[in-house]
């Protein structure tokens, strides 16, 4: 039988410095453009690379683009499902023509919701000093809108995004979608988003294996329906997603 997990990278194989125990045997996972190291694996998360490359074909879906990817030092194999689920590489690092066409012919359409509601998050940004915005933009396509705070903490981004994301009316016509987690406000059109991404390699992988036994990784909100996907799920313990299962459960 053949074994896939779908990983989510950061903060489920790897994270900063500062999410890390002090004193901890580190090994570093992830680099800045200049070439310093910028995120880490702790003694577990080195483990568990080393327990998952013996016996799956690891595939990485992740909200890096291709060149934040590239700075991974990890010996990536399978494809790779990159931008929240924009694109997909195959194994020769090509760009899966097939699905990049069906997002293409979709994506048109949210364009120019996404810049809507990102001049009112520019707007806002100009007013209230330490917001960072950024258009993510990746093969020549912009694809997404994303946010960070000075301050690095996921409470002021929520100042933002309830008095400007959640009440436009793209956001709650369905035709964008945000997503919070830690220092990283993401505004996307619902078109891009893993679990699409994933579903569409998982017919690929079922039609080429007779069986296949499939696990998803995560740590957010947001990896939870890819992770849904597939026949295991593994959650790294005090994330936004873990914490999240552990609240339902008390109530």
């Amino acid at each position: 039988m053949q074994s896939y997990i779908f990983l989510d990278l950061d903060d489920t194989l790897f994270q900063t410095l500062r999410k890390c125990a002090p004193g901890a045997d580190l090994q570093a996972r992830a680099f800045l453009p200049d070439g310093s190291a910028n995120s880490f694996a702790t003694p577990k998360q080195q483990w568990l690379w080393h327990w998952l490359s013996k016996g799956f074909k690891i595939v990485p879906v992740t909200a890096r683009d291709v060149r934040a990817f590239e700075r991974v030092n990890l010996p990536f194999q399978e494809e790779v499902v990159l931008n929240h689920g924009a694109v997909i590489l195959d194994k020769q690092r090509a760009v899966d023509q097939v699905w990049m066409e069906r997002i293409m012919h979709a994506l048109p359409a949210y364009h120019e919701k996404l810049l809507a509601v990102w001049a009112e998050v520019e707007l806002y940004a100009k007013r209230c000093p330490g917001f960072k915005p950024r258009l993510v933009d990746d093969f020549d396509t912009l694809w997404y809108g994303v946010i960070k705070h000075s301050d690095g903490t996921e409470a002021i981004l929520k100042t933002l995004l309830d008095e400007v994301i959640k009440p436009h009316p793209h956001v709650i016509d369905g035709s964008l979608y945000w997503h919070l987690n830690g220092n990283n406000l993401a505004l996307l059109p619902k078109i891009i988003n893993k679990e699409s991404a994933v579903s569409y390699l998982l017919d690929g992988y079922r039609r080429q294996h007779p069986q296949v036994l499939t696990f998803g990784a995560g740590d957010s909100k947001t990896d939870a329906p890819f992770m849904a996907l597939c026949d295991y799920a593994l959650i790294p313990k005090n994330t936004q997603l873990f914490q999240s299962l552990a609240l339902t459960e008390i109530t």
